[in-house]
């Protein structure tokens, strides 16, 4: 080791944490909240004795063959009270606190709507009788008897009103969109008497009778005992339609389209997926935000199957697409933060409550709608304990939003949040320095220090460089310079020192920005090509630029262009050293997240460095032909570095996936480490991550509806531990009818390019595109042979659903994507990058990177690139396909991380004056570039749709911008007409012949 005095230093590192952290799983260290009261006789919420559960999964009550059945008359309405009841009139009802205990009315029995308990004999058995009219219906009032002051205090009581309202309501959901429920009222019965309503928020209907101030109604209105002879006109006029219903419910339609000889519509592309429209009474509130929006979690199939059978007779895919931590846009509603440490979950299963659970006992219990246990509902739920009042249960953010997040109290925790770490590993070898890598990130990191989360002060900071030697960094906060620590041995590393490698970034701000300012230039003259990787990673790592070539993690340049395109290629998209994956499994452990930022000019080798973010919930990012001197590439790394160092980030996380009764998560795609069969590893939840995680039906499912359930539990970039909570409810069905109507396009192709990928480095490109082929021939087979009329002869058509009408496209569209597309032109490197971003994606990113966005500019209207009410108006989206092209036009094709502006051979002088300020077409300079910012119309109004093309999606890339010539370099040409997917290439068929390949199939 040896000092050398002043310089600095330079290395980027996802933050790691305390490598001696276990987190807690979200289903542990959890204390059961409140055990099931004591025998308390039949109530009118919730039959007694407790359902059976028989062969079948059916759960029925008991029946007592000697009790008659009694058709009661209907009840007064709530509020109600005879002119002679004993009680009090114009009594003032006030919020009392919750009790530790159980007030035992003494005074009044439990008297419910129908029947009455009037005898307890030693079994339980229970004899039922008309209410009759003198009984007061009159809120519970607490007494206690004075000789059973000594005995346990039973479970406390709510006002009459209150306690009325936890019954199921008949509120029908009219569901026209996946996140949108409009209660509509209640049919009315032919011949009835329609009873009077509560006055909710929901509706106009008003009561007779006064209604305690302090008590809020439920947020929908309901006609509470309705007799059977309705009940039973109901349902009679349910089964008149249930060739067109489900319990009820109106269901979408099936479409049939026709697919050969018809354009496909892409800009059906951005439409919402097909609606989720569940059973009436599915949520206990009428909250628009109830059921999960696609953005964060959507399923394959909208409408689930209630066999496995059914499913596999199908052929569809089932499995849940999960963006737990997506950004949040200008314009979007923040999830709803509950800091109250109020958290109800089921003893059993260890759901949280959600907006699909019911509540029955007056309201004291809540039924998990997964394995449907009755729970206590906590004493402190209806209580503000910083007010000391109490609160409308129906306004809480779990009962109405699907996307909740929860401040975790200690049981959480095995020890306090730790603060974020970021240690920068820097490579300072011959070809980072020639690059320009060094300076870019030091200047990137020197602009990015106050963007760095640090709102709590907390945040360490460290920097490493890497050549043959190791260059430590002291940041003492009471010295002026940084000091360079040497360690030259590799096959032992160790820490220089103890002390002031990792430092508080606010304490010892002065001297960090010291060393980024020198660390530019400190080795502008090294003639070091090698790079000591391995050995750096055991410090940790965050960004390399040149092949590592000593010690551990050593490789070799494994680029062979003879073997691309041949099934040998499928050996180099495959780590060629276990250390790596190794490293990065004891990182996992550690808490520690590694994220790549991969520049250079040489071979990189992805697939093999690629295992570190993979398994530690990082990312990783290419720069291929990096060189700082252009400043397209300086501008484009220094944009997404920073975007990344500025991303709010979760630490030492763990995520599981909980579903209904029958179903099981079998598997998982993405980056993360499977800790348990169901325990996703994540050291850091990076923002806009997407997971694919595939669903199997294992019992017959015998319930209306079915619920999935995402719990993320984490530590915030600002040290609080959360636990974040997505909850999608979905209808059951048994028609294959319904299954197909119901299925998102978008979700099957981001499920079957994750399992694509998973194919093609576990065996050979070619079966992972022969798979893929396979699945949608599955597919389309079904839906002929069940769905479509029988034909004599051969059809002449291919024909799918109007929701799937777009999924033999975006097939087409993967494989030709470079990232499975079969080609001996395309490097090792790019497929391998490629490939991480197929399964790290979210949707909004992954459908126009395989199927790209292509818009004529030329043309466009005089308001497409103005402001709107909606901001920036884009052109209309054209078909991919060559016959769009015209000599004279001028065309826009971008993927997400790529933007191509093509221009005609015969395009007008103006346009290019107007555009580019050039005269004549000779003059345009084709490549990688930056459009000039005119005072033109025409100019800013391109420019303002290239930006909100960078802009406007989630995510932290910047997109390069190329001028593509109609007669200029063969190469860039071919590169452009490769996103045109509709044409056919050397390898793969044109759209049409796509379609005649299926059908033929």
């Amino acid at each position: 080791m040896t000092n050398i005095p002043p310089p600095a230093q330079q290395t980027v590192f996802r933050p790691p944490t305390s490598p001696n952290f276990r987190p807690s799983p979200d289903n542990t260290n959890q204390p059961l909240q409140v055990g099931d009261g004591p025998h308390r006789g039949p109530s009118p919420f919730q039959p007694q004795p407790q359902p059976q559960l028989l062969p079948g999964n059916v759960v029925r009550p008991p029946v007592d063959p000697g009790r008659p059945h009694i058709q009661q008359p209907p009840p007064p309405p709530v509020g109600y009270r005879p002119s002679n009841s004993p009680g009090i009139p114009n009594q003032n009802w006030a919020p009392r606190p919750p009790s530790t205990g159980r007030p035992f009315n003494a005074a009044q029995p439990q008297i419910g709507y129908g029947y009455t308990p009037i005898a307890q004999t030693p079994n339980y058995a229970t004899t039922a009788t008309p209410p009759l009219p003198e009984m007061p219906v009159s809120p519970a009032i607490t007494t206690t008897s004075p000789q059973l002051s000594n005995a346990r205090i039973p479970k406390r009581q709510y006002p009459k009103q209150m306690a009325e309202t936890y019954t199921e309501p008949t509120n029908i959901y009219d569901q026209s969109s996946y996140q949108t429920f409009t209660p509509v009222a209640a049919p009315g019965i032919p011949g009835q008497q329609q009873m009077p309503q509560i006055f909710t928020p929901a509706g106009d209907q008003k009561f007779a009778g006064p209604v305690p101030p302090t008590v809020a109604a439920p947020p929908y209105s309901d006609v509470y005992g309705q007799p059977p002879a309705a009940q039973n006109a109901m349902g009679t006029l349910a089964n008149q339609f249930s060739n067109m219903a489900i319990n009820g419910q109106p269901q979408p339609q099936l479409h049939t389209v026709h697919l050969i000889g018809f354009p496909p519509n892409v800009r059906d592309l951005d439409a919402p997926p097909p609606p989720i429209i569940l059973p009436p009474k599915s949520s206990v509130t009428n909250s628009e935000k109830a059921n999960c929006d696609p953005s964060y979690k959507r399923c394959t199939l909208n409408c689930i199957p209630a066999t496995s059978a059914l499913l596999s007779k199908s052929r569809l895919p089932l499995a849940l697409i999960i963006t737990p931590y997506r950004s949040i846009k200008d314009g979007d509603d923040p999830v709803p933060v509950i800091t109250d440490t109020v958290i109800a979950r089921c003893r059993r299963c260890r759901t949280y409550i959600n907006p699909f659970v019911t509540f029955v006992e007056n309201g004291h219990k809540w039924r998990c709608n997964m394995c449907f246990l009755l729970n206590e509902v906590p004493s402190q739920f209806d209580w503000d304990i910083q007010t000391n009042t109490q609160t409308d249960r129906w306004k809480r953010a779990e009962l109405n939003h699907a996307v909740v997040e929860y401040v975790a109290p200690t049981e959480y925790m095995v020890r306090p949040p730790q603060p974020p770490v970021y240690l920068f590993v820097i490579d300072v070898s011959y070809p980072a320095i020639q690059s320009g890598v060094v300076a870019t990130a030091a200047r990137t990191i020197l602009e990015s220090l106050d963007r760095l989360p640090n709102e709590d002060n907390r945040t360490k900071i460290g920097f490493i460089t890497v050549d043959t030697s190791l260059h430590f960094y002291s940041l003492n906060p009471n010295a002026t310079e940084p000091q360079m620590l040497v360690v030259s041995d590799l096959e032992d590393v160790f820490l220089p020192q103890p002390d002031d490698l990792l430092v508080n970034l606010s304490e010892a701000r002065t001297v960090v920005e010291s060393l980024l300012n020198r660390l530019g230039d400190m080795f502008k003259d090294t003639q070091i090509v090698g790079n000591a990787l391995g050995s750096a990673l055991l410090a940790g790592f965050k960004l390399i630029s040149s092949l590592p070539n000593i010690n551990p993690g050593a490789l070799k340049n494994r680029e062979d262009t003879k073997v691309l395109g041949t099934p040998k290629e499928s050996a180099l998209l495959q780590a060629a050293e276990p250390f790596y994956k190794k490293f990065a499994v004891d990182c996992s452990r550690s808490q520690v997240s590694v994220d790549m930022f991969l520049l250079g000019s040489q071979y990189s080798d992805v697939a093999t460095l690629s295992c570190c973010p993979r398994y530690t919930g990082g990312q990783t990012y290419f720069y291929p032909a990096f060189n700082a001197g252009r400043s397209e590439d300086a501008l484009k790394f220094a944009h997404e570095f920073a975007e990344f160092l500025a991303s709010p980030i979760g630490l030492e996380a763990v995520m599981r996936v909980r579903a209904s009764k029958g179903m099981r998560m079998t598997s998982f795609h993405g980056n993360f480490f499977v800790r348990q069969t169901d325990l996703l590893a994540l050291p850091n939840v990076s923002r806009d991550h997407s997971y694919a995680i595939e669903i199997a039906i294992e019992e017959n499912i015998t319930t209306p509806t079915v619920c999935f359930q995402t719990a993320v539990l984490h530590t915030t970039c600002y040290g609080e531990r959360r636990i974040r909570v997505l909850t999608l409810a979905l209808p059951v069905t048994n028609s294959l009818s319904d299954m197909f109507c119901s299925a998102d396009q978008v979700s099957i192709i981001t499920l079957l390019a994750n399992k694509a990928v998973e194919r093609s480095l576990t065996s050979k490109l070619e079966d992972a595109r022969e798979a893929l082929t396979n699945k949608v021939i599955d597919i389309l087979g079904v839906y002929k042979s069940a769905l479509t009329p029988a034909h004599t002869g051969a059809s002449p058509q291919l024909q799918i659903s109007d929701n799937l009408k777009l999924l033999p496209l975006l097939s087409l569209g993967l494989l030709k994507h470079v990232g499975l597309r079969a080609s001996s032109q395309i490097p090792t490197d790019l497929r391998a990058y490629a490939m991480c971003l197929l399964t790290t994606m979210p949707s909004q990113l992954l459908i126009p990177y395989i199927h790209p966005r292509f818009y004529s500019l030329h043309d466009m209207p005089l308001e497409v690139g103005t402001y709107g009410p909606n901001g920036i108006i884009m052109p209309i989206p054209l078909n991919l396909t060559s016959e769009k092209l015209e000599r004279h036009g001028i065309y826009l094709v971008e993927d997400g991380q790529n933007i191509f502006i093509w221009v005609g051979r015969e395009v007008s002088p103006q346009l290019l004056i107007d555009l580019f300020n050039l005269r004549t077409y000779e003059e345009i300079r084709g490549g990688k570039t930056a459009l000039p910012q005119l005072e033109t119309s025409f100019s800013q109004r391109v420019n303002a749709i290239i930006g909100k093309t960078r802009e406007s999606r989630r995510g932290v890339y910047y997109p390069h911008l190329y001028i593509v010539k109609q007669d200029g370099d063969p190469s860039l040409r071919l590169w452009f007409l490769s996103h045109i997917i509709e044409d056919r290439t050397d390898t793969v068929m044109s759209y049409v012949q796509w379609l005649g390949h299926l059908k033929d199939k």
